[in-house]
């Protein structure tokens, strides 16, 4: 057993001392024997409660683990701690980083805290939890040291990243990267905020989680080692969910889908939501408020790939050529429901959360003691509002029809959340149902990677903000223009793979939820990854949004035109839509400039400075080559439809 032979294994001197004069600890067999150890290794334990002693302020409760039906759920006494908090992260060593260091925020270095913080390790029981961090095939051996007490935070980096077993770790066992959780640091020296540290130095890539919140640590913490490693070999891990999509002609195609935190990814493998008479809601207009819906009596199969994190290594290669290629970076996803408020919003996830194969682990969820905890009741952060980040972690060999093979990647989408647009109230609301993109705008829209409308994952201002490069420079620990010329080189040697753009929660005037997506995703399996006939597509009035769907059909249904361009909205109109380009291009020019390092790709500055200076549609396509329209003969293309007919009282969008 691993507990036995820890001193034959080469382990960092610093854990092998924690390992000899700890109290105690536990490296869990399998994941049974760690949901017990969640629970305090009683099984008769109805309510544990994470307790510990903060000097000079006695006991102080951390969470509360409740034993459900369907596994276990988490909850914490404050409201800031069932989020992530975007600030979060410090870079403690001198390796090259744009990210604050915690130098610079606490005006001395890490080491002390680095040396507390282990001998605080050395008084705790602990669980000891061997995992690969980006999967066995791929990733690298790491190590989880945690408290006792915490078996909950420990199980879902288990489940995350999938733990290895005492008796599978071998004699070569040489950890790349080692997890230290110590939560009563995040009261005596951080004022109770959410802080991780990463130190890079020594050939092995620490992180140290202050808090019992995964997601800024056992998954976030995780993130940014795998980022790091592809940093030095050339290979991103993108922040994506990947789907096979099955059409009911047995066509698949492949869609992979970006964005930052909350851009709809997990949503991305969902099945569409019906109404009760089993229409699909586009969306309810936020001013007149009509509802639109549309009949779509079949839609297509799902078979998920990725979740959150897609791990697109170097070694992956497509067998036909050109086309990008990823595998799951995680063992299980960190699914967030608060979209599903009531019972029947979601069969699918309600079905697989309620009556699972194995005990899950659920935060932020309302369960009492020996009940079924139910993902639509979600905790309240105040009197009559609810978390908006209920979270399940699902390991994937729960969920059915997972694909567990590298998958060639036909459509990068890109997804925004939108608020709402009216000519009275510009925003950026503009992007309508479907956008598609040449390339290097696919790269632009990576680089600026808006966080947009309302994020339910994280502490936020609400302002429109950047997550950059990827979408992934949250939890990056190394420079923005290193992942630009990652991401830029990765666009040009896939030219097989298409780019577009997809809003969720707003279109214009339309409240939609995340209805476009779902819409997009059926639509584009339908046509498969042939090229658009030119009458099909029409330069999007706002050069950042590429090309608008000019018609947009699904099995006989049509998608009424204000959905694919907003300015045709009576409510947005020309007017409203302009100012809301101008935002969003003022973002584009405000974000772009901190990638213009002197080492930053030609191509990639060039294209930069096109943005900056205004550049057309035109502009972007002659940067990098991609075939986005079918060449039809002159005498054989279908002509352009009539402009569309305009509402009364649009006065303004007639002489557009």
């Amino acid at each position: 057993m691993f507990e036995q032979r820890f001193e034959s294994l080469p382990l960092t001197p610093e854990l092998k001392d924690i390992l000899a004069e700890c109290k105690s600890f536990v490296t869990p067999a399998d994941r049974a024997e760690l949901l017990s150890l969640a629970m305090g290794e009683n099984d008769r334990r109805d309510i544990f409660e994470v307790i510990y002693e903060i000097p000079g302020n006695g006991p102080r409760l951390e969470a509360t683990v409740t034993r459900c039906r369907n596994g276990l759920s988490v909850n914490y006494p404050e409201a800031y701690m069932r989020r992530r908090d975007p600030d979060c992260m410090l870079v403690a060593d001198d390796e090259p980083t744009d990210k604050p260091t915690f130098q610079e925020r606490f005006g001395h270095s890490f080491d002390e805290l680095r040396r507390e913080t282990f001998e605080w390790l050395k008084t705790q029981d602990l669980i000891i939890l061997p995992i690969y961090m980006g999967g066995r095939e791929l990733g690298y051996p790491s190590v989880m040291v945690c408290p006792a007490n915490a078996g909950f935070f420990a199980g879902g980096m288990a489940d995350l990243q999938g733990m290895v077993p005492p008796g599978d770790v071998s004699e070569d066992f040489a950890p790349r990267a080692i997890m230290y959780v110590a939560p009563p640091f995040r009261h005596t020296h951080f004022d109770g905020m959410q802080v991780v540290v990463h130190n890079r130095a020594g050939g092995v890539h620490e992180v140290f989680a202050y808090n019992l919140y995964p997601g800024p640590s056992a998954k976030k913490g995780a993130y940014g080692v795998l980022i790091h490693q592809g940093e030095q070999e050339g290979w991103i891990t993108a922040h994506a969910s990947a789907v096979q999509v099955v059409t009911p002609y047995d066509n698949i195609l492949t869609i992979m889908h970006e964005g930052a935190s909350g851009g709809g990814k997990s949503e991305m493998l969902e099945p569409v939501h019906r109404e009760k008479d089993g229409s699909l809601l586009i969306g309810r207009n936020t001013v007149t408020g009509e509802r639109r819906t549309v009949s779509l009596p079949r839609t297509c199969d799902l078979r998920p790939v990725s979740d959150d994190m897609a791990l697109c290594h170097s070694a992956l290669q497509d067998p036909e050529g050109g086309k990008l290629v990823l595998m799951d970076a995680e063992a299980a996803w960190f699914l967030r429901f608060n979209h599903i408020t009531h019972y029947g919003t979601d069969p699918y996830w309600e079905s697989l959360c309620c009556h699972p194969r194995e005990p899950l682990i659920m935060l932020n969820m309302d369960a009492k003691p020996g009940s079924t905890a139910l993902i639509w009741e979600h905790v309240e952060d105040a009197p009559d509002r609810p978390c908006p980040n209920p979270r399940v972690i699902m390991p994937r060999h729960l969920a059915p029809n997972v694909v567990d093979f590298p998958t060639p990647v036909d459509i990068r989408s890109f997804g925004i959340r939108t608020p709402p647009c009216t000519r009275k109230q510009p925003s950026y609301g503009i992007v309508g149902i479907l956008h598609v993109l040449p390339p290097s705008l696919a790269w632009l829209w990576r680089l600026v990677a808006p966080r947009g409308h309302a994020n339910p994952s994280i502490v936020d201002s609400g302002e429109m903000s950047s997550e950059g490069v990827g979408s992934f420079w949250p939890f990056a620990t190394g420079r923005r223009v290193t992942q630009a010329n990652l991401l830029l080189r990765q666009i040009i040697e896939n030219p097989r793979t298409r780019y577009v753009l997809t809003p969720n929660q707003h279109i214009g005037a339309w409240q939609t939820s995340f209805m476009p997506q779902w819409l997009a995703r059926e639509y584009l399996a339908r046509r498969g990854n042939a090229r658009f006939r030119p009458e099909q597509l029409t330069p999007a009035r706002c050069p950042l949004l590429g090309y608008a769907m000019r018609n947009m059909q699904v099995e006989g249904t049509v998608i009424a035109h204000w959905f694919l361009e907003t300015q045709t909205q009576p409510e947005v109109g020309v007017k409203g839509y302009d100012a809301g380009a101008e935002i969003l291009t003022n973002f584009f020019k405000r974000e772009l400039p901190k990638y213009l390092a002197p080492d930053l790709d030609p191509l990639g500055k060039e294209i930069i400075e096109c943005c900056l200076a205004g550049g057309s549609l035109e502009d972007y396509e002659g940067w990098i080559e991609q075939e986005i329209f079918l060449k039809v003969p002159d005498r054989l293309r279908v002509p352009s439809e009539a402009p569309h007919m305009q509402s009364e009282g649009t006065e303004e969008l007639a002489t557009a």
